[in-house]
């Protein structure tokens, strides 16, 4: 598969579309807890997420899923079994995770936004 030729304009655009894929309060939570080949059954990923309603675990599942990073198993037994992994396109996205990680650890500490004074009482 030949690298396609991008110009800023199209770059931009390709990694907003990316982002958009990922944007949400619980993806990369999701992704992180999947990582390495891990299948988890939605109870598993439910218990790992504290604070995060069915409806939204679905949500944010059906979307991955319909992106292509996630994967949805069912096992046909009684009861039913389904358990949820990354797709390999999915599973590709730890490396890039882990250099965004590390390009956001390269921020020089004169680079951070300062914090806010808060008053003490000796003040």
């Amino acid at each position: 598969m030949s690298r396609v030729e991008y110009t800023a304009l199209t770059a931009a655009e390709g990694v907003e579309q990316a982002f958009r894929m990922l944007e949400g309060r619980w993806k990369l939570l999701i992704l992180f807890h999947l990582f390495g080949g891990r299948l988890l059954r939605f109870s598993d990923l439910e218990r790992a997420l504290p604070g995060i309603s069915q409806k939204m675990l679905i949500q944010q599942l059906r979307q991955m899923e319909g992106d292509g990073i996630v994967r949805r198993i069912v096992h046909h037994q009684v009861p039913p079994k389904v358990e949820y992994g990354l797709t390999d396109w999915g599973q590709a996205l730890c490396p890039a995770l882990d250099a965004l990680l590390y390009w956001a650890e390269q921020r020089s500490p004169a680079a951070q936004p300062a914090s806010p004074v808060s008053p003490t009482l000796a003040d």
